[in-house]
């Protein structure tokens, strides 16, 4: 992965999106003393069967930004687009874009965009339509002549977006590797989605947490000669 950058804006549909994913990868460039913010396109209001969604997205919002904390992340905003139900086309693109524009990132970091998660499970609605839309942000956020208004908000085009990384692809073509602090870290991460899990599994959340992020991590060791890694599909840009 490349390592010359110094800003991340880490897009993503639901709150624990990147914990079953990118965030060990994220602990590591935190501590490296990379800048990282997420934006959450929902509350995940729609996400946990036994609690009305008022109080899903109330209780999630709050686990999402003290899951981001643990792994370094201060900057937490979410767009309160319907979970579940994400409609792609310009007006998700224009709010995307428009986020860019405000972080100004080099890299940007999204969930798996395929169909699949590795030709056997389907994948859902929401991770599938702001996936590619973060994908098409990315060239939207620097062109001039899409978008004009946002200019009049103070959001200048930013063409400055070098990569997008997709956690979770079937397609990998980069790793980032990390280390035993790093894992904590995001083991700690996911289990800050308590309510999340609980209504999810019997499992304790702790437990739960480890055997996911360990899961991840040693799925992608192939591919760093056997340590632990997070891995990404990168998409380069310019």
């Amino acid at each position: 992965m490349p390592e010359d950058w110094q800003r991340a804006l880490a897009i993503v549909a639901h709150p624990d999106d990147l914990e079953y994913g990118a965030a060990a990868a994220v602990a590591r460039w935190t501590s490296s003393g990379r800048e990282v913010s997420y934006l959450l396109v929902t509350r995940g209001e729609a996400g946990i069967d036994t609690m009305e969604p008022a109080e899903a997205a109330r209780v999630r919002e709050a686990e999402q930004r003290a899951s981001a904390a643990v792994v370094g992340v201060g900057s937490v905003e979410f767009l309160d687009h319907r979970d579940g139900v994400i409609e792609g086309g310009v007006a998700l693109r224009r709010d995307l874009a428009a986020a860019i524009r405000r972080h100004r990132p080099e890299l940007v970091v999204t969930l798996n965009h395929h169909d699949t998660w590795g030709g056997t499970a389907w994948n859902t609605p929401d991770h599938r339509t702001v996936g590619r839309a973060v994908l098409d942000a990315a060239g939207d956020a620097g062109n001039r002549w899409i978008f004009t208004d946002l200019a009049g908000e103070g959001l200048r085009p930013w063409d400055g977006v070098r990569w997008v990384a997709v956690a979770g692809s079937p397609q990998p073509t980069h790793a980032v590797e990390v280390g035993e602090e790093d894992v904590e870290r995001a083991v700690a991460s996911l289990a800050e989605h308590r309510a999340y899990i609980t209504a999810l599994s019997d499992r304790e959340p702790a437990a739960y947490a480890r055997d996911v992020v360990t899961g991840g991590l040693d799925a992608a060791a192939p591919h760093t000669g056997g340590r632990p890694a997070v891995a990404f599909q990168l998409y380069p840009r310019g």
